[in-house]
């Protein structure tokens, strides 16, 4: 008699169909970029902020061109357009028309639609170098200081723990102020002035302060690869330091440099748009946003409209860089719920 009573079931085996072993074989062959776009399309917020990023840096590429055909600039004064009793814009809110969509500035006349785009493309521009000055720094040191380890591992973690401390803003202004009243400095052969001279100025402050948060994030991340088998497997085969760290680990790192970079291109904005505020970024005429505020300040009150339109361009811009980094994070990475 056996010693069991009742009936014992087997699991049923899965039924092998062509249309099933097909799907299983597409899923395994899918590369980790594809996988990563299926996840970024199902992101609807993601995929606007990218689309309004793509539209506004195609905006501040072609602001010469589009201001042109608009027949408007960013310089020129329409004092016939200003009302000389109050020096307010004559006509709809801010002056609107259909020769100056946006309006036109208090005071001078000047066309807001042409300072936004040509801001734009300062404050894009100014943004994006200085992001890849802060990557390149940030990923030198922090792949060096999580692969070595040791002594030159504990220098550059305090050296990046010191610029963390460090009173970024304050810094900036005064180093800014200082060189206020310097027309030309000459630079490798070169002599840079004028908007060159500010425009190097602030790429370099903003670059070189902000170097230290993606480097320990690298670091963090090298301190992980660094134990991994492949990078073993390479010391194995005879691989030199440079080549595991640039064949290797580097490639491996993509993922997060890239997420990083979108991030950190909205906070640059942020960054230059507060400087030129202040007084000490972007100087007249050039047109920056920052500055755009500074002066609305002054006639908020009786000209809203004056301040809106680069305040809500800083806005947009802001909120499409970080809704897209956000999705390109998720995207990226495999552990996500999303």
């Amino acid at each position: 008699m056996s010693a069991f009573s009742g009936n014992v079931v087997a699991p049923a085996a899965e039924e092998f169909t062509p249309e099933g072993a097909a799907a299983d074989a597409a899923i395994a062959s899918r590369s980790l970029r594809s996988l990563a776009w299926s996840r970024l399309k199902k992101d609807k917020l993601a995929l606007a902020g990218g689309i309004t990023v793509v539209v506004l840096i195609v905006l501040s590429i072609l602001a010469a061109p589009i201001s042109h055909l608009l027949g408007v600039d960013p310089i020129s004064f329409n004092s016939n357009l200003i009302n000389p009793d109050t020096s307010l814009p004559l006509g709809g809110p801010g002056g609107m028309s259909w020769a100056h969509p946006l309006g036109i500035e208090p005071t001078n006349g000047r066309d807001i639609l042409a300072r936004i785009l040509y801001g734009a493309q300062i404050s894009l521009f100014i943004a994006i170098v200085s992001t890849f000055v802060s990557m390149v720094l940030g990923v030198g040191f922090g792949i060096v200081a999580g692969y070595s380890g040791g002594w030159i591992d504990t220098l550059i973690s305090r050296i990046m723990d010191i610029l963390l401390a460090f009173p970024v803003l304050l810094f900036s202004i005064a180093l800014l102020a200082i060189f206020q009243g310097i027309d030309v400095i000459p630079v490798f052969g070169f002599h840079l002035g004028g908007t060159a001279l500010r425009l190097t100025l602030l790429i370099t402050i903003i670059g070189f302060f902000g170097w230290a948060y993606i480097g320990r994030v690298i670091r963090g991340q090298v301190i992980s690869l660094r134990e991994k088998e492949f990078v073993d497997a390479s010391r194995s085969l005879g691989a030199h330091d440079t080549r595991i760290l640039v064949r290797e680990l580097l490639p491996n790192l993509a993922g997060p440099m890239l997420v990083y970079a979108t991030l950190t291109i909205p906070t640059n904005i942020l960054y230059e748009a507060a400087l030129s505020y202040l007084g000490v970024g972007m100087q007249p005429p050039t047109a920056s946003w920052g500055q755009m505020l500074s002066e609305a300040v002054q006639t908020f009150q009786v000209d809203p409209e004056y301040m809106l339109v680069p305040g809500l361009a800083i806005f947009i811009t802001v909120l499409a860089f970080n809704l897209f980094g956000d999705g390109l994070r998720d995207a990226l990475d495999p552990k996500s719920s999303r």
